[in-house]
């Protein structure tokens, strides 16, 4: 597999008061096409920063992100906003949906920033939200919806833009054992159609659907493993 996003010597720094915290020291890291790698780590090891360098949310503060063999750390803020909204998808803990939005319109979102016209847009978000088991819930708000369905639309949404890698951050953090092994499921099969996944997890059930497990320990790459043949 080639490597579609790769970190060298990435080091992350947040301002504290007159000092600076270094939070992630000379981090190289390889993700491949069409893997689904777990990142793990007790809290505050930094797997949440690591995380948002790999999305472009964050920039290092020193080394280089490439994705696709293009490096992308020094890009401007328009046009890292415009990469994340094209070719990568982010599911969230807290889900994330707008309270206000139905179902439908909440995983058409992005593409209301690419230019797609709203038909398509509806359409493609229509078609994920009836795969993923919720062709009767496209209408419902995000407070009509259990913690599985929330997290099946916050899904939808992260794939209505075909994108290169999906990351997700916690993806069963909040919910109750069963659902969150049906979302541990849907993420097996989404790996297995051939999606890039790359997890922040506590949980080991996530890391044991996972190709590859990266253990993180206060800010540094402690342990790779490969975990399911």
């Amino acid at each position: 597999m080639s490597a579609l996003l790769e970190l060298r010597g990435v080091v992350k720094r947040f301002a504290l008061g007159e000092r600076e915290l270094e939070v992630l020291h000379g981090i190289d890291l390889d993700i491949c096409r069409g893997e689904l790698v777990a990142v793990m780590g007790p809290s505050g090891s930094g797997k949440t920063t690591l995380l948002e360098i790999l999305g472009a949310i964050s920039r290092p503060s020193e080394g280089s992100v490439a994705l696709d063999g293009e490096a992308i750390q020094e890009w401007d803020d328009d046009r890292l906003a415009d990469l994340r909204a094209q070719r990568l998808g982010f599911v969230f803990q807290s889900f994330n949906l707008l309270p206000r939005m139905s179902a439908l319109r909440n995983a058409a979102l992005p593409l209301v920033y690419t230019g797609v016209r709203r038909a398509e847009r509806e359409a493609r978000a229509r078609a994920l939200l009836e795969r993923l088991g919720l062709g009767h819930r496209l209408e419902h708000l995000p407070a009509q919806l259990s913690g599985g369905e929330r997290q099946r639309v916050a899904i939808a949404r992260a794939l209505v833009n075909e994108p290169a890698v999906l990351f997700a951050d916690e993806p069963t953090g909040n919910l109750d054992e069963t659902t969150g092994r049906e979302i541990l499921e849907l993420f097996r099969e989404l790996h297995d159609e051939g999606r890039t996944i790359v997890a922040v997890t506590h949980s080991e059930e996530v890391a044991a659907i996972a190709g590859r497990v990266v253990r993180l320990r206060d800010g540094r790459v402690e342990l790779e493993e490969r975990a399911r043949g």
